[in-house]
């Protein structure tokens, strides 16, 4: 038998990729490629068809290496299972899923928890089965989930990668994001909320109110949402065209604890400060725990405003004025979406649906008019 080194397959997978890539090149010659085989992903591959098959199935006795390999093949040659083989697991026809899949990277905090009540809500109405997937860091969550006779996955604030999403697509099974936090590699339905419009209302309520040096504290530096909240922001403000108007922008990455450290940093820096938008509820608990510590009144001293409206907001002291979003409703939105992607069948034509949920201002006790 012939051994093979470590980095040969990488070679066959540039050499196989490219000779495949010139046959179905002929279709834009008017001759039509071969249709991709599991043969096609295995030669691409550098490994055998029962490895590929084991891959498809969601197999564990796969090193990763490998799985990566098959999973980036599948991609390169865009193979797909045929729409009989996909729908042949038990308890679902292409008409009636049994079960779908949530895909969350934690179920901790009221927000998640709001969107699992929305999904839970429309699968009950339509009688299907709910299990939740976490993917965590480093986990092979598509290949527990291809092991399963999922119909379709609702995906929430996790970014799958190109080759993942190749793999669902292989199996036929439908995918819809909840506000992705990086713009997907593929086209993908997706559900969100008007994250810009949200920040807008945000700076547009301190504005009114008379602030003009202000804080901001935003999540995570690439997430789109967060980008969007602080843009929008930014943007109210400058439209505002108000002398002197001053923006300081920190990052807490979604975390209570880190947002209380930015917020002293800021307050430590920018001691002229009257209002901070977070762009979560909890991050502006975080706010919340900087000025008491710095012995600062809210709204007294510094007006606060969140964004999400999850039920800390109402028990804060005082009660937080934030922007509301509709998560149960996103959770909701996305579940029908994907029921009628699962009626639609494999290959059912058709644009690429995207919602997208209207925020709301919800005034509390948290702002006010800055002291004279």
């Amino acid at each position: 038998m012939k051994r093979i080194s470590s980095s040969t397959p990488l070679l066959i997978c540039a050499k196989s990729a490219a000779r495949y890539a010139h046959d179905v090149t002929g279709e834009a010659e008017g001759h039509r490629g071969p249709r991709p085989t599991l043969s096609t992903v295995a030669e691409v591959a550098g490994t055998s068809v029962p490895t590929v098959s084991k891959v498809l199935r969601g197999g564990t006795d796969v090193s990763p290496a490998t799985r990566m390999r098959v999973l980036d093949a599948v991609r390169a040659v865009g193979y797909s299972r045929r729409a009989s083989a996909a729908l042949a697991a038990p308890q679902q026809t292409a008409h009636r899923p049994g079960m779908v899949d949530l895909v969350v990277n934690h179920v901790e905090g009221s927000w998640a928890n709001r969107v699992l009540t929305g999904v839970e809500r429309v699968a009950s109405e339509a009688d299907v089965d709910v299990v939740i997937t976490l993917a965590r860091d480093g986990s092979d969550w598509v290949s527990r989930l291809l092991r399963r006779p999922s119909s379709g996955a609702v995906v929430v604030l996790v970014d799958p990668t190109s080759s993942q999403f190749q793999a669902l697509a292989a199996a036929h099974i439908p995918v819809v994001l909840v506000d992705p936090m990086t713009k997907p590699a593929v086209e993908v339905p997706s559900v969100g909320v008007a994250n810009w419009d949200g920040g807008r209302l945000a700076a547009e309520h301190l504005v009114s109110l008379g602030h003009r040096r202000m804080g901001l504290i935003a999540g995570g530096r690439t997430h789109v949402y967060s980008r969007a909240r602080v843009d929008g922001f930014r943007s109210a403000v400058e439209s505002a065209e108000v002398a002197d108007a001053a923006i300081h922008v920190g990052y807490a990455n979604w975390d209570r604890g880190l947002a209380e450290r930015e917020t002293r940093s800021m307050l430590e820096h920018h001691q002229d400060i009257t209002a901070v938008f977070a762009c979560s509820d909890i991050m502006a608990l975080g706010v919340y725990d900087a000025l008491a510590s710095a012995g600062r009144s809210i709204p007294g001293d510094v007006s606060v405003v969140g964004f999400d409206d999850v039920p800390e907001a109402e028990w804060a002291r005082p009660t937080l004025t934030t922007i509301r979003q509709p998560s149960a409703d996103m959770g909701g939105a996305a579940m029908r979406m994907l029921l009628g992607l699962v009626a639609a069948g494999p290959g059912a034509a058709g644009a690429v649906p995207r919602v997208e949920m209207s925020t709301e201002l919800v005034v509390r006790d948290s702002t006010a008019a800055p002291a004279a």
